[in-house]
């Protein structure tokens, strides 16, 4: 059977969370990978998923957890309807506080740790953690959106990875949970901190792919073939997304917002913005806060 590359946009939208149920969509999933991770937590029915080889029988309170580019299909296992909660998040948007912490975006760069870790966990394993809360609120949240959903959200992913990593670090695997090297090597997967964090700064592309030891070609290449669109695209788009949040949430002059999100000036924001929203920003934020 053909493997299939499943794309999500997980640039616009790096974290996903929903409940998928077989009275409204049926399975199979045939086998296929992704770069970003997907939790799954079983509600109702039963299903099979078979990653990396391995096949998991999955029922009420059961969980799996699998990493990117693992590839992996799901069948119901019964006539009885499937209910299952998803969470889909990019490894490298999740920035865990602690020097002896891993980037979580690491982990998985090494080949033996995505094939022998445990992903699995049957109902209780992991006591320390309510996986109904964590599954509900994330759902909630993206629902929702309301004030600082965004920040919810990566604590609740953060405080889940912690209780993952104490799991395999008392399993035996802790000589691969060790700490990021913060030498300032960027790879084409996680260039994209290094844009989140200098965003207000002049980024140039060229630039960028020399962080990454490419040529620019290469780089312009690559970064759209893994997140469908182009990393200046990609730049401008996470541009605006400021920029609307701090329309929407406070009441700060457009001078400062165009300066905090990067933009050359002021008249370059609002013809940017204009642009994609059909409005200018002054009337972006009385229509919608």
């Amino acid at each position: 059977m053909r493997a299939l590359f499943e794309y999500d946009d997980v640039l616009n939208r790096p974290v996903e969370a929903f409940y998928f149920d077989t009275r409204r969509v049926p399975l199979p999933f045939e086998t296929h990978l992704h770069y970003f991770i997907e939790v799954l937590y079983m509600v109702e029915g039963k299903i099979a998923v078979t990653c990396n080889d391995i096949r998991y029988e999955m029922e009420c309170g059961d969980m799996i957890f699998m990493p990117p580019l693992a590839m992996h299909s799901i069948h119901q296992l019964s006539k009885e309807d499937c209910r299952y909660a998803v969470i889909k998040f990019s490894a490298d948007r999740i920035r865990l506080h602690g020097d002896y912490l891993p980037r979580i975006g690491t982990i998985f760069q090494n080949p033996s740790m995505s094939k022998d870790l445990p992903i699995f966990f049957p109902k209780g394993t992991i006591r320390d953690f309510d996986l109904d809360r964590f599954t509900e609120k994330c759902i909630q949240e993206i629902q929702e959106k309301r004030y600082g959903y965004d920040s919810v959200l990566y604590s609740i992913l953060s405080e889940y990875l912690v209780c993952l990593l104490r799991y395999w670090r008392d399993a035996g695997f802790e000589e691969f949970l060790k700490p990021f090297d913060n030498t300032g090597e960027y790879s084409i997967h996680n260039i994209i901190l290094y844009i989140g964090e200098h965003l207000n700064e002049n980024l140039n592309v060229s630039e960028l792919a020399d962080m990454c030891h490419m040529s620019y070609s290469y780089f312009a290449k690559t970064f759209h073939k893994l997140y469908g669109q182009s990393c200046k695209e990609y730049i401008e788009f996470l541009r605006l997304s400021k920029a609307e949040n701090l329309l929407l949430f406070t009441d700060y002059d457009l001078n400062y917002i165009s300066e905090e999100t990067g933009f050359s000036d002021c008249s370059h924001f609002i013809r940017v913005f204009k642009k994609k929203y059909e409005m200018t920003p002054k009337q972006f934020r009385k229509e919608n806060r």
